[in-house]
């Protein structure tokens, strides 16, 4: 506290009084650091599975069970996932399944 006894705000005015603000705060420690977007359960379900499989065996997502999500919009959150992991993989597609399968590691 100034030797006036006012409080000084953390700009360091004395005695001056700050408008309120336009939005409601938190401390920055409350908050999630990081994104879990809406294909975040399908992704990480198949990361569990490549996981367990050798580098021989695909997965394959049936189409229908995509719950309406595009696969051109999974594809693109598989391959941020896998980027983030450092894991290589490979896919492709047909009228029933997307397949995933992981790839050796590009040099």
């Amino acid at each position: 506290m100034p030797a006036n006894g006012k409080k000084a705000d953390s700009a360091g005015n004395v005695g001056k009084t700050q408008p309120a603000l336009n939005f409601a705060n938190r401390l920055i420690t409350s908050i999630p650091h990081g994104r879990r977007g809406k294909h975040n359960l399908i992704i990480a379900n198949i990361l569990a599975d490549l996981d367990r499989l050798d580098m021989e065996t695909a997965i394959l997502v049936p189409l229908d069970s995509m719950n309406g999500e595009k696969m051109e919009n999974v594809r693109s959150a598989l391959n941020r996932a896998t980027r983030q992991k450092k894991i290589s993989v490979s896919t492709s597609t047909d009228d029933k399944y997307f397949y995933i399968w992981r790839t050796a590691a590009k040099i």
